[in-house]
């Protein structure tokens, strides 16, 4: 990336949540919270957070269902300290026990955040409905009793059994300053920090398969003073070949502001603040959703919409979907994502979680063509075979005490 002055540097390791059994629920999480709890070479959070935040630098890590991600972002010049930082991070992280009771009350209160913020909750909730008592269906940050019970031999297995060359990424994104964007120099420095680290096998997660029948509910009670909705449907995995026409037909539904279901839901009615669709990839599974937050006293109004929505796309013909939507969903996310190609993170984000969880690498401009290819019989060819009454799911948290209004929703 000549245009920019920064570099990142990131990390991903191909484990996360769905990897652990109950026993070590919420251990992914906590392994990368502990990454900046000290090493060998710098013993205390102090000293990792001053010396990145000496240089400007922002570092943060982040864990998902498969993978976990650790960056740091900084000028370039100092390309070098990020990788000397990270791979010490990674290589050599003390996990003292003292510091691990410590870090189990900062992680018990980012529970107890979570709980209290039904806009996060709610999409929790419909994964656990979707995937049911598995490790894909259970929340990344664990099991408060868990948590209190982990010990450090539990981190060392943990590690052991994970964080190994053979299932690790290193991303460097933006401009190398002085090693001049030179792979092989580059390649030299990762080998400088990282060449030592012994080669060894890996564990792998089971595989899940979509089994559902009928459509399904969860209706979780809280005081709140808004309703918090996640209507999904189960879609496709990472590498099915209509995608990228589920992300044009999430794009018409519920993305930005002149989408049908922000016209419909917000602008037209005013059911709601917020109102989105997306869809999530494993690589066995997936899903699409809409999530929304509405009136308390007309949820029933809001979900009907979102299904009536739903229902039109399903049942319309090519003939009735307009060219002008299908070509402003289109230049939608290719502009997002030129969006994203101005920011090292994303961009190394972009590459490194393909890398991680794919084996293969789609260019920007090979996503841009895939987009583009997107045609109106694709778009109503997966509309129709994901917006069926058996894949339906349906997660609602807010005061209601019975299900039954919700029960009789469930229809398109």
């Amino acid at each position: 990336m000549p245009s920019v002055q920064s570099v990142t540097v990131m990390v991903l390791v191909g484990a996360g949540s769905r990897y652990e059994t109950k026993k070590i629920w919420g251990l992914s999480h906590f392994v990368e919270h502990m990454a900046f709890k000290g090493t060998k070479k710098r013993p205390t959070t102090l000293e990792i957070a001053s010396l990145v935040e000496g240089i400007g630098g922002e570092f943060n890590a982040a864990t998902s269902k498969d993978h976990t991600s650790y960056y740091i972002k900084a000028a370039s010049k100092h390309l070098p300290l990020l990788l000397d930082v990270l791979s010490d991070m990674l290589l050599n992280s003390l996990f003292k026990q003292e510091e691990i009771d410590r870090e189990k009350g900062v992680i018990l209160e980012e529970m107890n955040m979570r709980e209290d913020m039904p806009i996060y909750k709610v999409g929790e909730i419909l994964e656990t409905l979707l995937y049911g008592n598995t490790p894909l269906g259970r929340r990344i940050i664990g099991e408060k009793e868990v948590i209190k019970s982990l010990k450090r031999k539990d981190f060392i297995e943990y590690l052991q059994g994970y964080y190994v060359p053979e299932n690790t990424v290193i991303v460097i994104a933006g401009s190398a300053g002085e090693i001049r964007n030179s792979k092989f120099e580059i390649r030299n420095l990762v080998n400088k920090y990282l060449g030592s680290w012994k080669k060894q096998s890996f564990k792998k997660f089971k595989k899940m398969t979509d089994k559902q029948t009928r459509p399904a509910l969860e209706v979780v009670y809280k005081k709140t003073e808004q309703a918090h909705l996640c209507l999904g449907a189960r879609a496709y995995q990472q590498n099915h070949p209509d995608r990228f026409a589920l992300s044009v037909l999430s794009t018409i539904l519920g993305g930005g502001m002149s989408s049908r279901l922000f016209l419909e839901v917000r602008e037209r009615r005013g059911l709601a603040y917020y109102v989105k669709s997306s869809s999530e990839r494993f690589q066995d599974v997936g899903y699409f959703v809409t999530q929304a937050g509405v009136d308390l006293k007309r949820i029933e109004e809001a979900v009907r919409v979102i299904l009536s929505e739903y229902a039109k796309l399903r049942n319309c013909e090519i003939a009735k979907l307009k060219n002008e939507e299908l070509k402003k969903a289109k230049e939608f996310l290719k502009g997002r994502l030129i969006l994203e190609l101005e920011d090292s993170k994303e961009i190394a984000s972009l590459y490194g979680i393909q890398e991680i969880l794919q084996n293969k690498i789609k260019t920007s401009e090979e996503m841009m063509k895939k987009i583009e290819k997107v045609t109106k019989e694709d778009i109503l060819r997966v509309a129709k075979d994901i917006f069926r009454l058996e894949k339906l799911n349906l997660a609602v948290i807010g005061p209601y005490k019975t299900r039954q209004q919700f029960e009789k929703l469930l229809r398109l």
